[in-house]
Formats: C-alpha cells, sequence, structure tokens
C-alpha cells in the first residue's frame, strides 16, 4: 500500500473520528498530504470543537505524514470552497475528495421535523454537492481527481426510522453517478462506498432486547478501519477506469452493488386502463417486486 497516494493531496470530511479519521489515517500513510476536515459537531449536528481534527491531525504526524484541519463545515457553498481552499493553500493541489462528513436525526417517519429532515439532507446530500463542486474546478483544469462518496445500506436497501438519512444516502449514489458521467473526460472518477462499521454513527442502534443486543454485537465486531483500504484504492491512480459504482465494505467482505434495472416489463397492444393493470399487469410482476426489507435483513449472515 505504501506509495499508492504519493505526491497527492486529499481532503477527508468527517474525519475527526471514527471512518473518517480511518481514511486519512490510512490515507497519510500511503502518501498523501491530507486535510482533515471536521466541525467537531454532536452526532445531531450541535456545537463545534476542534478538538476531533486535531486528534487526527496529529495522529497523521505521529506517523510521519503531513496534515491540516479545516474547521468549516460541508453544508453550505461557502464554507465548503474553504475546505477545498484549504488544501490549495496548505498544500498547493488537491487530488481526492472523501465525503464522508455526516449526521444523525433518527426519527420514524411520521413524527419527523422539518429540520430532522433539512438538518440531515443539509450535510450528506448537499454537503457531498458543495465540496465536490468545489473541487471540480480544479479537478478540470488538471484534468484528473477523483471523488469517493461514503453512501449507506439505509440507502440502498432501507431501514427503519432514517427517512432522510436514507433519502440523502441515495441521493448521494445518484449524485456520483452524474459526476462520473460529467467528468469522465476530464479523467475523473466517481464512486460510493457504503460502510459497514462500530461508530458513533451506528452507536445509536437500539439495544434494549436480546435479538438487538445480538445485532450490536455482531456490528460492533466491524471496526472503522476495515473501510479505509476501499477509499484510499479509489483515490489512487491504481483504480484507473473504475467509476460510477457503488461498492461495500462489512468486516473482510468487499461488495459490489447493482444500481435499479428493468425487471419485468409487461405489454399490452391496446393499452391500459386502471382495470387491466389491478387484472393483468401487476399480477404478472409481482413476482418480481422488491420486498420492504431492511438491511439487516438482506446482510442476515454474520460479518466474516
Amino acid at each position: 500500500m505504501s506509495g499508492m497516494m504519493d505526491g497527492k493531496v486529499a481532503v477527508v470530511t468527517g474525519a475527526g473520528g471514527g471512518i473518517g479519521r480511518e481514511i486519512a489515517l490510512m490515507m497519510a500513510a500511503a502518501g498523501a498530504k491530507v486535510i482533515v476536515a471536521d466541525i467537531g459537531a454532536s452526532l445531531t449536528g450541535e456545537g463545534g470543537s476542534s478538538s476531533p481534527a486535531q486528534q487526527t491531525k496529529q495522529l497523521i504526524e505521529q506517523k510521519g505524514g503531513a496534515a491540516e484541519i479545516c474547521l468549516e463545515s460541508v453544508a453550505t457553498w461557502g464554507s465548503a470552497q474553504k475546505i477545498v481552499q484549504a488544501a490549495m493553500d496548505h498544500f498547493g493541489r488537491i487530488d481526492a475528495v472523501v465525503n464522508n462528513a455526516g449526521i444523525l436525526r433518527d426519527v420514524i417517519f411520521h413524527k419527523m421535523t422539518e429540520d430532522d429532515w433539512l438538518s440531515v439532507i443539509n450535510v450528506h446530500l448537499n454537503g457531498s454537492f458543495f465540496v465536490s463542486r468545489a473541487a471540480a474546478e480544479h479537478y478540470r483544469k488538471q484534468e484528473s481527481g477523483t471523488f469517493v462518496h461514503m453512501s449507506s445500506t439505509s440507502g440502498l436497501i432501507g431501514n427503519f426510522g432514517q427517512a432522510n438519512y436514507a433519502a440523502a444516502k441515495l441521493g448521494m449514489t445518484a449524485l456520483s453517478k452524474s459526476i462520473a458521467l460529467d467528468m469522465q473526460r476530464y479523467n475523473v472518477r466517481s464512486n460510493c462506498i457504503a460502510p459497514f462499521a462500530w461508530s458513533r454513527m451506528t452507536s445509536s442502534i437500539p439495544a434494549s432486547t436480546p435479538e438487538q443486543q445480538a445485532r450490536v454485537a455482531k456490528i460492533q465486531q466491524m471496526t472503522p478501519e476495515k473501510n479505509a483500504p476501499m477509499a484510499v484504492y479509489l483515490s489512487s491512480d491504481a483504480s484507473k477506469g473504475v467509476t460510477g459504482q457503488v461498492f461495500g465494505c462489512r468486516m473482510n467482505e468487499m461488495i459490489l452493488f447493482s444500481s435499479p434495472r428493468p425487471t419485468r416489463i409487461i405489454h399490452r397492444a391496446e393499452g391500459w386502463t386502471p382495470e387491466t393493470i389491478a387484472e393483468h399487469c401487476i399480477p404478472a410482476m409481482k413476482a418480481a417486486f422488491m420486498p420492504l426489507d431492511r438491511s439487516g435483513e438482506v446482510f442476515g449472515w454474520d460479518p466474516v
């Protein structure tokens, strides 16, 4: 791995802890200079502190790496521009962006507030666009660059009480595909990772029943650093030609996710009425319906 990111500058958002910190550490170990971007807010997005970002910077420097911190938020256009500008100011270029910053406001859909919705969308989806868009100016000029967006099976598959988070995370996969299409001409690549890990973001999972406790115990085995190798690989020149994809990292399993494609097509020469849809179309399609399942049911085996 050593040297895969030599000469490159990486911006990692939400790098003050958890998965983001592990990605930042491995980026530096692979030779990258790293901008540790983290506002140090609580899990729900309140407050702010420079301590988490400073700690990550110190860990990188203790191992001989180079890092600087940026305490700007991803959630507005102007502050996201400053995150990318920090890379230019400190290190003179930008080669890799990892959109990892996130907050949680888990609540059942019919009790979700406007602020619950907007705050999560602003950080995850808007933040990924704002930071990526800021970097795109430099990527176009140098005709190179990578994006890695941290998605979630909450959006790819589904989960209870996360309409805001799920919508943002699935939206990020569409954003990534669009970036991959639009910027291919500039040799820019964009991919997603759906991480599996026990971190601050998953510590709110309830564990009051034996079944829930068993599920949490399995998640706790999946430590954050298991997601870092894929992020570094996708940010390196070794991943040339890999773009527009959605990967998953689960313990020692690597997963490639599919995107929605037609599964059944029903034709009726004379056209359709609501009645014939009920009589012919839906019964013919029903066998191929997507089940109302959740991430934990799709990944029903223990992490290996």
